[in-house]
Formats: C-alpha cells, structure tokens, sequence
C-alpha cells in the first residue's frame, strides 16, 4: 500500500508560483539588469559551445553511470538505449515543473522483467550518486579554500548555514549507515549493493566526480564567456551549491532558484549579482541546448499523451513502492 502524503496539484501549483515570484522580486530588487543583460548578450559564442561539448559529455557519462547501476540491480541496459533515455527523460525534466517526470518516465519504460521498483531504484540511486559526486567537490573546495589565506571570505552568517547543514548531513548519513538494517532496510541494502559495494564502488565514483566537475566546469565556461571568470578554487566552491538550488522542485529544470542562488552567491567571489545572473542564465540555456537531442527520442517513446496507463504509472512512480 502506497502511504506517502501527496500534495495536491492545486497547492504544489500555488507554492511553485509563490516561491517563484519571491525570486524574481529579489532578484529585480538586487539585481543590475542592465548589467546583466549586456554581459549575457555579449556572451562569447565561443566558450558557450565549449560548456555545451562538456554538458553533452556529463550526459553521456551519467547514462553509462545509470547503465552501471542497472546491472547490479537485474536491468541490462545496451549503452545506446541507456543513451537515448536519458536524453529523453532530460528534455521532459526541463519542460515540466518537478523536474522528475522525465525520470520517473524512463524507470517505467525500462522495468522490463526485473519490475517497476528495480528499475524506479537504479533511476533514484543513479541521481543520488552525481548528488553525491557534486558533494565531494563542494567539500573539497570548501576545505582547500580554508586552508588558503587568500581564499574566499565567506560572511559569518553562509559560514554558519554551509557546516551546519553538512554536518547535519553528515549526521544522518552516520545514523543511516549504523542502523541501516532497521532505518531504511531493503532500499539502502539496494544502494550499497549498486552503488558503494567493492566491485562497482571505484567505477561509480570515478563516473559521479566526473560528471560533476564536467558540470563546474561547464558553468565556469559559462561564467568566463559572460565576462565574469573567477578562480578554479571559488567556483569549485561555489558553483555546485548553485547546482544544488537545481533540485529543488520548485519551478521547471531550476529556473529562477539557480538564477537566485548565481546572485546571492557570486559576490562573494568578488563579482556582481548581476554577472551571477548572466552567467546562471547563459548556462541554463546552453544546457537547453544540449537537451534538444531528447526531441528526437520521443517518436521512439511510448506516447505519453495517449497512453494512459504509461502516464499514470509515471505520475504515480514512488522509488520505495
């Protein structure tokens, strides 16, 4: 029996709408839009093509990581199909809000004989994983900046959010480990076993912090062609907590909550909300781009407008059914 608490569509609508109009009444408020619209249109073309090679290659490298953790969970995905679904479920997440239909759609279409939650899982534990990936760099990053004098200065006030939720985070992945047999039972016996098990741990994690430092670098391309590069240290530091913003599912593909967070955080590193904006804005477009591929998947895709049972069951999807 499915006991998760739902919200309804009207409510999830409302919320979105809301938290999206803060956004942009912070960012009209505090933002140089003049500034940020003539450093975006003076964008080098250039440069954007280049985060765009680095983008399509992290999508690339996230199918095969996804492909690798459907095997150790029953799934024998060929490379080209595990390819072809990921562009798929990219170009849905960056149409719909949530930003998980996409997702949820390529865990039904691939559940073949191992089930609906087999496949549900290797989608969920795949995303977790390039989470993770984005996690070791930001960590890494915020520790080197520490140790250097000449580092970022961040205000005491981030200082206190960054530690405190890493070490709650850290906290709770502490607990769910100890009492991983009790907490969260079979689903987290399933991640270590496709994910941190010894045979597959070093390809995993190798894959994740590629993927992620192809997409800190994508953004940093983004940030240089915009006119507004900072050092590798600071944007190892402060681009995947732009990222991060991403997963929200509060608008459609992160857009308005990146473009916040690119404004909030971009002054640190000694440049203007207004270049955090372009940069932010350059990157979500560029990665339109490299989606677009997506398109031509779906005329080999179940049809989601008339297949009722796929949307369903895709609207419906719960990873721990």
């Amino acid at each position: 029996m499915n006991t998760h608490l739902t919200m309804p569509w009207w409510l999830r609508i409302v919320l979105q709408s809301f938290v999206l109009a803060a956004l942009a009444y912070l960012l009209f408020r505090t933002v140089n839009w003049a500034e940020a619209w003539t450093l975006l249109t003076g964008a080098n073309i250039l440069l954007l093509f280049v985060a765009a090679l680095l983008l399509t290659l992290q999508t690339i490298l996230s199918a095969f990581r996804w492909r690798l953790t459907a095997a150790r969970l029953g799934i024998d995905l060929p490379a080209g199909q595990a390819i072809r679904e990921y562009y798929l479920s990219q170009v849905v997440n960056q149409s719909l809000p949530g930003g998980v239909l996409g997702d949820a759609g390529r865990a039904v279409r691939t559940r073949g004989p191992a089930g609906l939650l087999a496949s549900g899982q290797s989608v969920l534990f795949e995303r977790i994983a390039g989470q993770i990936g984005l996690l070791v760099v930001l960590i890494s990053a915020l520790v080197l900046n520490a140790l250097d004098p000449s580092g970022l200065q961040w205000p005491w006030g981030v200082q206190v959010a960054i530690w405190g939720a890493l070490a709650v985070l850290a906290l709770v992945s502490f607990a769910a480990l100890i009492f991983r047999r009790s907490f969260m039972g079979h689903g987290l016996a399933q991640f270590h076993h496709a994910v941190l098990a010894a045979p597959v741990f070093s390809r995993q994690a190798n894959l994740s912090i590629a993927t992620a430092a192809l997409n800190v670098s994508a953004f940093s391309l983004c940030a240089i062609a915009i006119g507004a590069p900072m050092p590798l240290l600071y944007a190892a530091a402060l681009v995947p907590m732009i990222l991060f913003a991403m997963v929200l599912p509060l608008s459609v593909s992160g857009w308005g909550l990146r473009e916040g967070a690119a404004a909030i955080l971009f002054p640190i590193a000694g440049l203007s909300s207004g270049a955090g904006l372009a940069a932010s804005v350059a990157f979500g477009l560029t990665f339109l781009a490299v989606t677009l591929p997506g398109l031509l998947m779906l005329r080999h895709a179940p049809k989601l407008t008339a297949d009722h049972k796929f949307r369903s069951e895709a609207l419906s999807f719960r990873p721990d059914d």
